[in-house]
């Protein structure tokens, strides 16, 4: 059987806050360099579990022209992205409550709330000026700047001229501005000027320093301003689950990326048994399999489908034929997904979902 494969580029835009003041197994690691005089080691923007509870779905984008290339020489990015977005795997988690907190000390310099979280795919696109959303920028001295944007409504517990510490809360992770899924869009700027966070180059500035590794896990490179801490979180990952479960009906995306599904016990008496999961990073020829095992360790799927051409999120979902008349034997039902670029399996993750 094959997987319905449902694709779509995310989008993120990170617009800087106006300076008026009434603006609205880890993989190794490569040795530090000297960071440039006056910068700030970055801790973690967010209080979250790398790579489990939140991901990195776009980095800045270091092709100089009107192409696109992360760091790493991979398509977590897109044409002109000039931030690191930590994302979350649905709205459900963004309503539970993500901090967002200070990447390092500094003086709150702007500070912008109310705008509302919805995502763009709704509301057609924020109103000129506000395409950042809630957002909070820091002043960390010597011309350092960063930024938090996409924040949620009424998160935002600083204001200007409050002094933090790294690690201290800042707001929460949102839908608010020009996106399509909650996340914090983190910048980081010198003198004016937008900066990797993971190279300590320009935006745009061209060839990366890890090429080499595009296509697989790949360390921050050696010029990163992240802390040694932050270091060993942030290796890069090309592919990730964001989700994947069961539900008691063919499996609608949008339900899915709400949180409607998430893992929760379904009835054993369900007409239907949908099966679905979405993956970021997938790459043109990739193949994708999903299976669902019974309590009984019996295969009821196998179903397999190729990525279609680059994809920053796809979403599948198919349905399960039921083996016998009357109910879903109850118990834990296993989904798998298994992710292969070529030969390499690149991503193989497991989730359970009891039927009762």
């Amino acid at each position: 059987m094959r997987v319905p494969v449902h694709y779509r580029w995310g989008f993120a835009a990170l617009v800087f806050l106006p300076s008026a003041a009434s603006a609205q197994p880890p993989a190794a690691q490569p040795p530090a360099a000297r960071l440039p005089a006056g910068a700030p080691a970055l801790e973690l923007p967010v209080r979250c579990r790398i790579g489990a509870e939140c991901f990195v779905q776009n980095y800045v984008d270091t092709d100089p022209g009107p192409g696109m290339r992360d760091f790493a020489c991979g398509r977590l990015t897109y044409d002109g992205h000039k931030g690191t977005d930590f994302r979350l795997p649905d709205l459900e988690a963004m309503r539970r409550g993500v901090a967002v907190v200070a990447a390092a000390p500094g003086t709150v310099a702007r500070v912008r709330d109310g705008v509302e979280d919805v995502s763009i795919r709704q509301s057609g696109g924020s109103p000129g000026g506000r395409e950042a959303g809630n957002a909070v920028v820091v002043d960390h001295g010597n011309g350092w700047e960063t930024q938090y944007s996409h924040l949620k409504r009424g998160s935002v517990v600083v204001k200007p001229g409050d002094r933090v510490e790294a690690g201290t809360p800042l707001g929460e992770i949102g839908l608010s501005g020009n996106t399509e899924f909650p996340h914090v869009d983190f910048g980081l700027r010198h003198d004016g000027r937008t900066l990797d966070p993971y190279t300590g180059k320009e935006a745009g500035a061209g060839e990366a320093p890890v090429c080499a590794a595009a296509q697989g896990a790949a360390p921050v490179p050696s010029g990163t301003l992240w802390s040694a801490e932050a270091r060993r979180t942030l290796a890069y990952q090309p592919s990730a689950l964001l989700g994947a479960g069961l539900a008691p009906e063919a499996p609608k995306e949008e339900i899915a990326r709400n949180g409607g599904y998430g893992g929760k016990p379904l009835p054993a008496g369900a007409p239907t048994l949908g099966v679905w999961a979405e993956l970021m990073g997938g790459r043109q020829g990739d193949r994708v399999m999903l299976e669902v095992t019974g309590p009984d360790g019996r295969r009821l799927l196998r179903s397999e489908g190729t990525v279609p051409r680059p994809l920053a999120v796809l979403f599948l979902g198919t349905e399960v034929k039921k083996p016998a008349p009357g109910p879903w034997a109850p118990g834990p039902y296993r989904v798998t997904v298994t992710l292969r670029h070529g030969n390499e399996t690149v991503l193989r993750e497991e989730r359970r979902v009891e039927l009762r």
